[in-house]
């Protein structure tokens, strides 16, 4: 019950958010996420629902960045551990207190793909105004990857372009 209240505030807090970005005049352009040792921008447009950590039905014979199938508020989702998926290396085991901050962010229904992201953390929402420098993605790098951004602090945050990652033939074949 405490993590759905929880969720509820995180929720409202997030909407909140959303309203004043839009009325103060500042755009917000993406969701801030990290995952694994890297930090991802999801462009808002193309990110969905954000769910708890729901632990997903094992599917044998599958990629290991492929975690299984889970009920997300009705609907079957695929569950893809974005840190594995981007990296290829596998994911060290995680405490229970980390996948308490653990998140499903699903991609936006427009995509016409159930799947949702597991992700270690959210950061919040990010405008282009939030970073100094920006470069292109390198000459093979994967089409799915956006622009590279970095913050003030030196952080570098990597766009993800979820439209084109629905469509790669490497995300859509999960059989090991």
């Amino acid at each position: 019950m405490a993590n759905r209240d929880a969720l509820r505030a995180f929720q409202s807090r997030l909407a909140t958010r959303l309203q004043a970005a839009r009325t103060s005049g500042v755009s917000a352009s993406w969701l801030a996420v990290e995952a694994g040792d890297a930090k991802y921008l999801f462009p808002l447009g193309h990110a969905g629902e954000i769910f708890p950590w729901t632990p997903p039905q094992a599917v044998p014979y599958v990629q290991p960045w492929f975690l299984g199938v889970a009920n997300l508020r009705g609907g079957v989702y695929g569950i893809v551990q974005l840190s594995t998926f981007a990296t290829g290396e596998t994911a060290p085991a995680t405490s229970e207190a980390a996948r308490a901050q653990s998140r499903l962010v699903a991609l936006n229904e427009m995509l016409e793909v159930n799947c949702a992201l597991l992700i270690d953390r959210l950061v919040g929402l990010r405008g282009v105004e939030a970073f100094t420098a920006s470069q292109a993605p390198t000459d093979g790098a994967p089409a799915w990857l956006g622009h590279a951004y970095t913050d003030a602090t030196g952080e570098r945050w990597q766009e993800i372009n979820l439209q084109a990652l629905s469509q790669q033939p490497q995300f859509l074949s999960i059989g090991a």
